[in-house]
């Protein structure tokens, strides 16, 4: 695992977020397109990567998937995969960029709920930034279910 600070990687993912997000949406106007993961979260370590939440009506999923496939998105493979989500992925920007297409309404606006607890809250973010530091050296899998056991910790107290 590498990450890097907010200054280092920050303004170039709000760049390539522009860009991806118009390309989205020339193909997908209706759908809400939103910034998340740490990019979208001013001074939040990452690995520069860019995450990027498409949300649109159940009945639009798989056309909006099919869409999306045509601008050189393809299906995540070893990730969950839900008739309300489907995490795509490329490489075609020059950088890593995932899209989530989510269902508006369902339980996995998640990822907008999360982003904005850090972004609101301030020791939060510091104790995830800590956590994403303290897991240099780690393998991948090791490193997720840490961070998926920190995200389920902050989503279960925002629904309490």
């Amino acid at each position: 695992m590498r990450f890097l600070e907010a200054d280092q990687y920050q303004p170039e993912a709000l760049k390539l977020f522009r860009t991806v997000s118009a390309d989205i949406r020339a193909c997908l106007p209706r759908a809400r397109i939103e910034h998340i993961g740490a990019s979208s979260v001013p001074g939040a370590v990452s690995k520069g990567d860019l995450d990027i939440f498409v949300g649109v009506r159940a009945d639009e999923v798989e056309k909006a998937i099919g869409l999306l496939h045509g601008l050189g998105f393809r299906e995540k493979t070893g990730t969950l995969r839900t008739e309300s989500l489907c995490m795509l992925e490329t490489a075609k920007y020059g950088s890593d960029v995932a899209i989530q297409v989510v269902v508006n309404g369902s339980r996995f606006e998640m990822f907008l709920v999360f982003r904005d607890r850090l972004r609101s809250d301030p020791g939060l973010l510091q104790r995830y930034n800590e956590l994403k530091l303290d897991s240099i050296g780690l393998d991948e899998d090791s490193y997720r279910a840490r961070k998926s056991a920190f995200i389920e910790k902050v989503l279960l107290s925002a629904a309490n």
